[in-house]
């Protein structure tokens, strides 16, 4: 199912302008150019994400995000061409989870997108526990503890995040952009080598602990991807 964001932006080139890249990453998106708007959208569609600018006609981006917050947590990030630190402590403190200042990149704007889309959905999960049948592979996420039948895994919070990621949906080949986004959630800039090297770490653990070499397998090019009913090949 695809994720929903609203976009509250009075600008109509730049609402376009991240509608179309947010579209072409496979969300839906909803926009409205004024405060009181936005937040009628926001009842009315339950988004998954709002993407908020601060000054706005009829209500200002501050007082959308204080109405959200007294029935909500999604993920609110505003887009704001105010500089000042203030401005952006006083978003914060309202509850804003990101604050981004124009002019920004639209694909620095997806990716942070992707990022608290994907924190959301593991922060709203019914189980603490997540049983991967097929493979034996149980993810403790408040715990951050990874098992493979029934031995813990001795895992970094990258490898976690990573291996949590990839297990989610077997078979769905992750680019190495998504993978970094879901690792990391302080937006820092990592090479390919280096997410290369983590899922050479935990493929050696997840061996180490019986899980077949293919459990984690490389799609040249693009990334990868995890395969619960992978065989150890003879």
């Amino acid at each position: 199912m695809m994720s929903t964001i609203l976009i509250a932006e009075d600008e109509p080139d730049i609402a376009n302008l991240l509608r179309d890249y947010l579209q072409q990453s496979g969300y839906e998106c909803i926009c409205k150019e004024t405060g009181t708007d936005a937040l009628q959208a926001f009842h009315a569609h339950d988004p998954d994400l709002v993407l908020l600018d601060v000054m706005m006609p009829e209500m200002d981006g501050l007082e959308v995000c204080r109405k959200i917050r007294e029935e909500s947590r999604v993920p609110i990030l505003f887009i704001t061409a105010r500089h000042d630190e203030v401005d952006r402590i006083v978003g914060l403190r309202l509850g804003a989870d990101d604050y981004i200042v124009k002019p920004f990149s639209p694909r620095e704007v997806v990716a942070r997108v992707d990022a608290h889309i994907r924190r959301q959905q593991w922060q709203q999960s019914d189980r603490t526990d997540a049983e991967n049948t097929t493979s034996g592979l149980f993810l403790d996420t408040g715990a951050y503890q990874a098992r493979y039948n029934g031995d813990i895994m001795e895992l970094t919070p990258v490898e976690f995040r990573l291996l949590a990621t990839l297990s989610r949906q077997p078979g769905r080949v992750y680019r190495r952009e998504e993978l970094i986004s879901a690792a990391y959630d302080d937006h820092r800039v990592v090479s390919d080598r280096t997410v290369d090297s983590h899922i050479k770490n935990l493929r050696n653990k997840l061996h180490s602990a019986g899980a077949p070499t293919t459990i984690i397998q490389a799609v040249y090019g693009v990334g990868y991807k995890y395969q619960a009913g992978s065989t150890i090949s003879s």
